[in-house]
């Protein structure tokens, strides 16, 4: 329902936050909680989060709904000692030369302005050689005159996570070296927790919610899931759960000729509200490494997959090793706050597509890489046993003693016995609390909207209809589209095939419509949960019906009599996944894809098309150290002007305050840079709100109106429509 600001709504808007910021209640936050008593067992407070109720209708239910929340106790204990992201800025070699000259190495705030845009235009070093050699900026008084000077200044500026290589020695030979290209994993979840920017948007102890008043349990953030709190319990008294998630897909970068394949591992956590963390602009995900794509020589295509699956987990194994460190002896890490925490870091979820799911479970392509179910079974209508670690490594272990690993052909012949993949040390091996049925999770870009262009909308296409055809082309062919062209195609479907197809081809199509959207709700209690699996189950009764109209077809326009497609099966396993781990909606492949983009496929067009990785790594390095300067000098500046209006207003207290002034102008301070380093994100609209206000004020506005809205519905009317 988001629109841009118009002329026409934009007074409406300001009015409506007006009203509820002077409306809303103040919350208690996490960190005000009292200390509960020995014996009790958990604690229970209202939500924060639990929002008002749109519809008038309901009143009086409004006032008895709600959340309830249940927090673990003694999790997530703060110690002294943390380091806050200005206190690690002060702490570079050139701090003191920063006390005259905030903007060292650079000679002021304007040449700092201009050397960061020439920095990150993306023009090459001979585009900005001519523009310095221009005389009139040559009459500035910059401290670089060419492009190299300026990047050397760059280099001065305090650093992220270092990059590290490592020639990676392969069994087979290959046609080019295998390098791996990597830096710290704990260092990047230390620098995303440590970003200041998310201060009080990560959650630290893990809580169950209850929707009232018949409390069934209620799931939303990863936190409130089951697998969160038993780690909780497993762990020391006091630690605090890092949920570490991994996401890694392999992507082109050549320009329309080439097969350059890039394949970018990247690291986030599962801590940070999914509100925040499916936003590109929040800085939630790191590249930690770009795995290497080789091709190795083998005269068997299927044994070169097989060397290229084993590869990548001996990557993931060096890379993630002191991840698995983490997770069995504890980090100390500091939050915003500047807090120290006992922090595990167990792999909680690895967004990935469904091949490489499989590869990273160490399972066959035809078999699902969270159950035991063969692709036979992908269409029953009930879920499998669950495929556990313990399992698939007590299966690895009978190859082996069957097989010489090294042995390569005569391995995965034994391996496929078992319906392996002829991976025989899979990087999840020796972490502590890591399962892939458990971290490989439900992706809602390629589970429902790539599934309903790939399956339903071509079942809607082939269906015998007999009437007048409108377009006699039929419909155009999608290819490299974006998630949005998906949905607008999901969105009109089933009211194109309505009354034409017959009710239970329709019925079937909508029961799985119903549950694609519902699953991708951001809150559902286990009342939301039944009506999930029940949509699903009408799925299942109904689609008989598909394979009796012939509307399943293969190539060839040859009928397919079976529903051998594996995200049916993977649907199965949503209903339990979201009480584990929370809702579908946070783990989509939206915002890893789009980092792609800025984390691969920009900086490779700013190379010389030559060996890549390096230079991409050398990219990502500078923008890191541009981002954090500009973050730590906009707070530097933003905490003297506060201060200075402090000063100005008569507002400074006695002495013995001086330490509570300077908290709160620090606050003050970092509500701003928040405000000026967020604000880019488009404004959300809130056209109930809007509605209710015209209702509430007859004879303000022009009639008819533009915004109304009818129970749970909001209608807003536009002269140019999007659609």
């Amino acid at each position: 329902m988001s629109q841009p600001r118009s002329g026409c709504n934009s007074w409406l808007d300001d009015l409506v936050h007006i009203q509820d910021h002077l409306t809303w209640p103040r919350t208690s936050d996490l960190d005000n909680m009292q200390e509960p008593q020995e014996d009790e067992a958990c604690i229970i407070h209202p939500h924060p989060d639990a929002g008002e109720v749109f519809d008038m209708d309901v009143e009086v239910e409004a006032v008895e709904s709600g959340v309830n929340a249940e927090y673990f106790l003694h999790a997530a204990c703060v110690y002294d000692g943390g380091l806050t992201f200005m206190d690690l800025f002060n702490t570079d070699p050139f701090s003191a030369l920063r006390r005259s000259n905030l903007f060292y190495p650079f000679a002021s705030w304007k040449d700092w302005e201009l050397g960061s845009w020439l920095l990150r235009s993306g023009l090459s070093l001979v585009a900005i050689d001519k523009f310095l050699s221009l005389e009139l900026v040559k009459s500035l008084p910059l401290s670089f005159r060419t492009a190299k000077e300026l990047r050397g200044r760059a280099e001065l500026l305090p650093s992220g996570p270092h990059w590290q290589s490592m020639v990676i020695p392969t069994s087979f030979p290959t046609k080019s070296l295998v390098v791996l290209y990597w830096c710290d994993p704990l260092e990047c979840i230390a620098t995303i927790l440590n970003n200041p920017l998310l201060r009080g948007l990560v959650d630290f102890v893990p809580y169950k919610e209850y929707s009232l008043p018949t409390m069934r349990q209620r799931y939303s953030e990863w936190i409130t899931g089951d697998d969160a709190w038993n780690i909780q319990s497993q762990l020391p008294k006091g630690a605090t759960l890092l949920g570490t998630i991994l996401s890694s897909d392999k992507t082109n970068i050549s320009a329309m000729t080439g097969d350059r394949v890039a394949h970018p591992l990247l690291i986030g956590i599962a801590n940070i509200k999914m509100s925040t963390r499916r936003k590109l602009s929040s800085n939630s995900f790191m590249l930690t490494a770009l795995l290497p794509v080789p091709k190795f020589i083998h005269e068997k295509k299927r044994m070169r997959g097989v060397l290229e699956d084993r590869l990548i987990h001996q990557c993931l194994d060096i890379i993630l090793e002191p991840v698995k460190k983490a997770v069995h002896l504890g980090v100390m890490m500091s939050d915003p706050d500047g807090h120290n925490h006992y922090c595990f870091t167990p792999l909680t979820g690895y967004i990935t597509d469904t091949p490489e799911a499989a590869m990273l479970a160490t399972v066959g392509g035809k078999t699902s890489p969270v159950t035991m179910a063969m692709y036979k079974q992908f269409g029953d209508p009930f879920q499998h046993e669950p495929c556990t670690a313990s399992t698939t490594l007590t299966q690895l272990s009978i190859v082996k003693s069957k097989a010489d690993p090294q042995d390569i052909q005569v391995f995965f012949q034994e391996a496929q016995k078992f319906c392996l993949n002829g991976v025989y040390e899979p990087f999840w091996r020796d972490m502590l609390f890591s399962c892939p049925g458990h971290f490989l999770t439900p992706e809602a870009l390629h589970y429902f909207h790539k599934q309903c262009l790939d399956h339903d909308v071509k079942w809607c296409i082939h269906a015998p209809v007999a009437g007048f055809r409108h377009f006699k082309g039929g419909m155009s062919k999608l290819k490299q589209v974006t998630g949005s062209v998906h949905r607008d195609v999901q969105c009109y479907l089933i009211g194109i095939i309505a009354g034409v197809l017959s009710s239970d081809f329709v019925v079937a199509l909508r029961s799985l419509m119903d549950f694609c959207y519902h699953a991708q709700a951001y809150a559902m209690d286990e009342d939301d949960l039944d009506k999930l699996e029940c949509s699903l189950a009408d799925f299942h009764e109904h689609k008989d019906s598909i394979l009796a109209a012939g509307a399943r077809q293969g190539k060839g326009s040859h009928p397919i009599n079976n529903w051998y497609i594996p995200k049916l099966e993977l649907m199965q396993n949503i209903v339990p996944f979201i009480c584990c781990s929370g809702v579908a909606i946070q783990w989509t492949a939206d915002i890893t894809k789009h980092a792609h983009i800025t984390e691969i496929k920009d900086p490779a067009q700013q190379s010389n098309n030559n060996n890549y990785d390096p230079q991409i790594c050398q990219h990502l390095d500078r923008k890191e150290k541009l981002r954090c300067f500009d973050l730590a000098t906009t707070f530097c500046q933003l905490a003297l002007d506060t201060a200075k209006e402090a000063t100005s207003a008569g507002t400074m207290e006695d002495d013995e305050d001086s330490d509570d002034d300077q908290e709160s102008e620090g606050e003050l301070a970092h509500d701003k840079l928040s405000i000026s380093f967020l604000a880019l994100s488009w404004p959300l609209t809130d056209y109930f709100a809007i509605a209710r206000l015209l209702a509430s004020s007859p004879g303000t506005a022009p009639i008819p109106l533009r915004s109304f809205s009818v129970g749970s519905i909001a209608f807003h009317l536009t002269s140019k429509p999007s659609v």
